[in-house]
């Protein structure tokens, strides 16, 4: 399939600030809500978006703010924002996504969990997002907290994130959702069967496309999305893409998600030794060249984890331009 270039696109309405004037929860109501990454996804087109984590202070608010200042010259189409194991972020995932939308015009999905939550408790956080003009959301079952027995964990038969979909489904019809994948398959799976069946029935209960956790060899992916195409699964399946900063950093999140680390890219990680520019600009060449060879295969977008950080993004913006 032949090569499609993902230069930065030019500057378009939908990334206008909204001006929308926001005091505690209350969003003017004259706020143009967001078009849904469902109707973007149609536009045959890859899209490009990016994943923030909100920060645990006020420092940290400011240097998130800094990074989606830098961000915004590339204009992702969308921006994700965590929620924290149990909902420990709850306020502040609403917070920084009130601010992303309305200081830097980003079109903002949300994550939101089962986990330690009520049916009215999910629905309350999304009517909150839907005042404020959003109308994507991620819907996840969750991290289990360390503190918390598995048994405690979910209320209202709310255990999977089909669960979630469903609901949200039910009370804000106008939601586009999004769910997760997992090319190598999710680490609590009994199997990769299972974990498929799993991935079917949120899609089946009214997810419009799928995300994956991140991968470093593209086989995987490609392998995923053809076990989902026969498993009947025929939504849009964005891969999802982690410029390595470190090898121990990633040896300790590949683990925590299943993920297998390519013996080239650790061998190449080992030769730059605790000289971290060399080390990030190894994983900045790595996932650029599975982020080519995704487009060369037609992927509909790809998403970054790049935990907060500019730079990564911008070089990578930078490499797919040239």
């Amino acid at each position: 399939m032949a090569s499609r270039s993902i230069a930065p696109p030019g500057r378009r309405e939908e990334w206008r600030p909204h001006g929308a004037a926001i005091i505690g929860s209350v969003t003017d109501a004259r706020v143009t809500p967001d078009r849904p990454i469902s109707e973007l996804l149609g536009r045959g087109r890859p899209l490009r978006s990016v994943e923030f984590f909100p920060p645990k202070d006020d420092a940290g608010v400011e240097a998130l703010r800094e990074t989606a200042a830098a961000l915004r010259r590339i204009e992702p189409d969308f921006v994700s924002v965590t929620y924290g194991a149990g909902g420990s972020t709850r306020h502040r995932t609403a917070h920084v996504s009130s601010m992303l939308r309305t200081e830097f015009g980003f079109t903002v999905m949300p994550h939101l969990t089962a986990v330690n939550h009520t049916s009215a408790e999910i629905s309350a956080v999304a009517h909150e997002h839907y005042r404020n003009g959003i109308r994507n959301i991620m819907a996840l079952r969750g991290d289990v907290p360390k503190d918390l027995a598995p048994e405690a964990a979910f209320a209202d038969g709310l255990r999977y994130g089909s669960d979630v979909v469903a609901l949200l489904r039910s009370t804000h019809p106008e939601f586009c959702l999004g769910v997760g994948g997992y090319p190598e398959t999710h680490p609590e799976a009994s199997s990769a069967a299972a974990d498929l069946s799993n991935l079917r029935r949120k899609v089946d209960a009214g997810a419009s496309f799928v995300t994956t956790q991140l991968f470093f060899e593209n086989a995987a992916f490609y392998g995923f999305v053809e076990r989902c195409r026969r498993a009947g699964i025929d939504v849009p399946i964005i891969p999802g893409i982690m410029p390595v900063l470190s090898l121990r950093q990633i040896s300790r999140i590949a683990a925590m998600c299943g993920a297998s680390l390519p013996n080239r890219l650790v061998r190449r990680l080992e030769a730059a030794g605790d000289q971290a520019e060399v080390a990030e600009a190894v994983g900045i060449d790595w996932a650029l060249g599975q982020i080519r060879d995704l487009l060369d295969h037609g992927v509909p977008a790809y998403h970054l984890y790049v935990l907060n950080r500019a730079r990564a993004a911008l070089a990578l913006a930078a490499g797919l331009a040239a």
